[in-house]
C-alpha cells in the first residue's frame, strides 16, 4: 500500500482531490502516508480522525481528510476550500461528505481480501483522472 501511495505522490498534481473509501482498517492512513511519502513530506503522517483535517508540507502540501463522523448535518462547507489551494486533498471516507464533491476527481477503494491483502479499485471522474491512473498503473 506505501509503494503505491508514493507512485500516486510522485505523479500527483496541484488540485488534486482523492476521495477514499474502505472498511476500518482497510489501509486508507497507510495509502495517505505512501502518498506523502511520495510528495517528499517526512512527518510522520497519522489520521486525523478527531481534528478532520491535517495539512502536511512537500512537493505539494497534503491537505489529509478523515471525515468518519460528518455527515450532510455537520455543516462542514468549509473544507471545500482546501479542494482548490494547489496542493492534494485526499479524504478519507469520503463518501461521508459525497454531497461536497466536485465533478472531477479520483476515487479509490480500498477492500479487505485477506488478513494481509487488499484489493484497491480506481474510478477517476475525469479525462485528466483517467490519464492519472494510467500513468500511475503503467
Amino acid at each position: 500500500m506505501i509503494a503505491l501511495g508514493e507512485k500516486i505522490g510522485q505523479a500527483a498534481f496541484p488540485d488534486m482531490l482523492i476521495a477514499m473509501s474502505g472498511d476500518l482498517g482497510a489501509g486508507k492512513t497507510t495509502l495517505v502516508k505512501g502518498i506523502g511519502a511520495g510528495l517528499g513530506i517526512r512527518d510522520v503522517i497519522n489520521s486525523p480522525t478527531f481534528t478532520i483535517l491535517k495539512i502536511y508540507q512537500g512537493r505539494l502540501s497534503l491537505y489529509h481528510f478523515d471525515v468518519y463522523r460528518l455527515d450532510e448535518t455537520s455543516g462542514d462547507e468549509d473544507l471545500e476550500e482546501f479542494f482548490y489551494a494547489g496542493g492534494v486533498a485526499v479524504i478519507e471516507w469520503a463518501e461521508n461528505i459525497a454531497y461536497l464533491l466536485p465533478e472531477d476527481y479520483l476515487e479509490i477503494a480500498i477492500t479487505i481480501t485477506g488478513p494481509t491483502s487488499r484489493q484497491v479499485a480506481f474510478t477517476a471522474r475525469s479525462p485528466l483522472y483517467e490519464q492519472f491512473v494510467e500513468r500511475v498503473l503503467s
